[in-house]
């Protein structure tokens, strides 16, 4: 028989660890300062529900973990909500990452629990929750009156941040004048630095500006 609360410990220590190492890596610019601001401080009072958006690669989750990190909330991931008994999280801080896959009756039991039992939800997504499809009209009124606080797609000094990393992932150092080029030319998004920095690995030599822009014109031509 499985102990009381033992499903949200078990939620709980595999996310922490990895919101610690988010937090580390996290970089704070003006594309992420206002919601780097907000969670701060956040929850000010018990009960409290924000909402945090931002296209894809924009570190909102990144921000989330942080959030985490200092607050020791328990860490859901969108459908996961279906899978643990609101009862266990009352009074709890909870991450709600990917809010929008969670199921309707999950997600406005959540909302009524922070509300009602005191604690704190964050939900993260890439839309408002005023923008979500929903066919409770309980819920649909509690979407539209959450706080919400946007983030922007990363800015250069994010995408240089995410490049070094991506880069470090594979044991390659490159110039920061590479870093700054490349920074300035490939799409705002994780996916891109991901698809740029698998390409100049495969070459299996030093990442020089050279070779960026020889693998930045090939892909220009590919995608012609």
């Amino acid at each position: 028989m499985t102990a009381p609360g033992s499903d949200i410990q078990q939620l709980r220590l595999p996310l922490r660890q990895e919101a610690s190492q988010r937090a580390v890596d996290f970089v704070v610019s003006e594309s992420n300062s206002t919601a780097t601001a907000v969670l701060a401080t956040w929850p000010e009072t018990p009960g409290s529900v924000l909402a945090i958006f931002g296209p894809p690669g924009s570190g909102k989750s990144h921000l989330a973990a942080a959030w985490v990190e200092r607050t020791g909330a328990v860490a859901l991931h969108g459908a996961e909500a279906a899978l643990v008994d609101p009862v266990e999280l009352e009074g709890q801080m909870v991450l709600l990452d990917r809010a929008q896959d969670a199921d309707d009756e999950s997600l406005f039991h959540l909302i009524n629990l922070t509300q009602s039992g005191g604690g704190a939800l964050l939900l993260v997504s890439r839309d408002p929750p005023a923008a979500w499809a929903s066919e409770l009209p309980d819920l649909r009124s509690r979407l539209n009156a959450i706080r919400t606080v946007g983030v922007d797609a990363p800015d250069d000094a994010v995408l240089a941040a995410m490049l070094k990393r991506a880069f470090a992932t594979r044991n390659i150092t490159p110039g920061e004048e590479v870093v700054d080029y490349l920074a300035r030319r490939i799409d705002r998004s994780a996916d891109a630095v991901d698809i740029i920095v698998d390409k100049l690995d495969a070459f299996h030599r030093p990442v020089t500006r050279v070779l960026a822009r020889h693998v930045l014109e090939d892909s220009d031509e590919l995608s012609d």
